[in-house]
């Protein structure tokens, strides 16, 4: 007779097929994720980084189950079957925890959830005194490397060019409230040849694709645009996908500058949702540092200056209460003269006046960017701070932000490797990079490791950021 599962029950302990119950609720809807990016080491540290979380991840494809493997690994720390139920209560997996402890739910000490067991609840845990918003619907995108954001067969022309507007406040528009025109759904059929979805490069009119649709060229009264077709992903509703798409307007309304693209218009007829946005001749910097299509590489006063840029309109989005939640290589794009512009605000967030953190039910954003917290669901803007860090690891290697067929898979995790003396920063260097010069590169990745510190608290602010930038590239323009 097996015996009882009590609080003090170690769970390396439990019986294989206790385990695989809990899978049955932990693997859905990635509920194991919840749990494994809230469990601490003794020093205060996260067990499990993104690293760890996307070793779990890749078990999924070999058809094994992430719980199980996340509690096997777990249980090697002597961890308890109470603090995996106090765990699975937090987090709202009534159902998980009963399995365990039924005794100990059912009791009254739970009696103020209104959820019944095996209910999952549709509202966040938060922390006290964390001022909560939720009053725009948001949606999960898919984790994707493609550029989803516009772009073009790049032309590369200028090598030096001011990155930076300084202003600070938003655009006046007096249009109308949100300052952009609606836009009918058979002049944007007409002008990309009914969404033809043919690469540009075969002559159509798609430009690139990603977790919430299909970019398109057009020609719009005379002007170039790029047109983004939204699709609801398969675990979206119609209703997600309107949060989005409100919430990508909303924010752009509020935050017009020189280093954010510019929305130029819409259209929502007959369900049917597109946002108009400025057209980016030289893309994205992803693909600009890969040198997509045989474009010549980036040289570094110019990734200097994108970099400055792009802190610029970070700092921009922060002053102004705005937590982007998606910053990567993907969505920076390059204007015919380098500029960098962010894009992709349907992911971003209010942060309040006061408050500095809150709690969303949904995990969003891509998971190689991903801060430790931004994994437990906390928005705020230092996970924007984190996901720049990466992306200056990015600008400094040429390297994608992670690479299965690499060791290490994830490029944030480079950071390690250099501290420990395990490689030296000057093996991750471009390649490609012919101008590079060694003080201004070691002083961007001391920033990107500053960025990119485990403990939110401990990361600079996007002013700090952008200081230390501006330093960079104010002594390369005087070298």
């Amino acid at each position: 007779m097996s015996k009882a599962v009590t609080t003090s029950t170690y769970v390396r302990n439990l019986s294989l097929g206790l385990i695989r119950q809990l899978a049955d609720f932990m693997d859905p809807q990635d509920g194991w994720k919840t749990i494994a990016t809230d469990i601490w080491k003794p020093s205060g540290e996260p067990r499990y980084t993104q690293f760890h979380i996307r070793r779990f991840e890749g078990i999924i494809q070999k058809g094994k189950s992430p719980t199980c493997e996340l509690l096997c690994d777990w249980g090697t720390t002597n961890c308890t079957v109470g603090e995996l139920t106090d765990l699975l209560v937090k987090h709202h997996f009534l159902a998980a925890a009963a399995l365990l402890l039924p005794d100990l739910i059912t009791s009254p000490s739970y009696s103020n959830s209104t959820l019944p067991i095996g209910a999952k609840s549709t509202e966040p845990y938060s922390e006290p005194q964390i001022k909560k918003q939720h009053t725009e619907p948001y949606s999960e995108p898919q984790i994707k490397e493609e550029n989803a954001e516009p772009y073009s067969e790049p032309q590369l022309k200028k090598e030096h060019v001011s990155p930076v507007c300084e202003s600070t406040h938003p655009k006046q528009n007096d249009d109308n409230v949100t300052g952009y025109g609606s836009v009918s759904l058979t002049e944007l059929q007409r002008i990309t040849n009914n969404f033809d979805d043919r690469p540009v490069a075969e002559g159509g009119n798609k430009l690139g694709e990603g977790g919430f649709g299909v970019v398109f060229q057009g020609n719009l009264n005379g002007k170039m645009v790029a047109v983004k077709k939204l699709t609801a992903l398969l675990e979206a509703s119609i209703q997600e996908l309107e949060g989005q798409f409100d919430q990508e307007i909303k924010t752009m309304a509020k935050c017009q500058h020189e280093n954010i693209l510019q929305l130029l218009g819409y259209s929502n007829d007959g369900g049917h949702y597109c946002l108009v946005y400025t057209y980016m001749p030289n893309g994205s910097l992803l693909d600009r540092l890969a040198c997509l299509n045989d474009t010549p590489p980036l040289s570094w006063h110019m990734r200097c200056n994108i970099a400055l840029g792009t802190a610029t309109g970070l700092k921009y989005l922060h002053d102004n209460g705005q937590v982007h939640r998606d910053i990567k290589s993907a969505n920076i794009l390059l204007d015919d003269a380098f500029v960098s512009k962010i894009s992709d605000f349907g992911l971003a967030r209010a942060t309040g006046q006061y408050a500095k953190t809150m709690m969303t039910e949904r995990i969003v954003g891509t998971t190689a960017y991903m801060a430790p917290e931004a994994l437990r669901g906390e928005v705020t803007i230092k996970s924007d701070i984190f996901s720049f860090g990466v992306v200056l690891l990015e600008i400094i290697s040429g390297l994608p932000p992670v690479d299965e067929e690499r060791n290490p898979p994830l490029l944030l995790d480079i950071k390690e490797e250099i501290e420990e003396e395990e490689k030296t920063l000057e093996e991750y260097i471009d390649t490609k990079l012919e101008d590079v010069e060694s003080t201004s590169l070691e002083k961007m990745y001391k920033t990107a490791s500053h960025c990119l510190h485990q403990m939110k608290n401990k990361r600079p602010d996007i002013s700090t950021v952008l200081h230390d930038l501006k330093c960079i590239v104010n002594t390369l323009s005087c070298t």
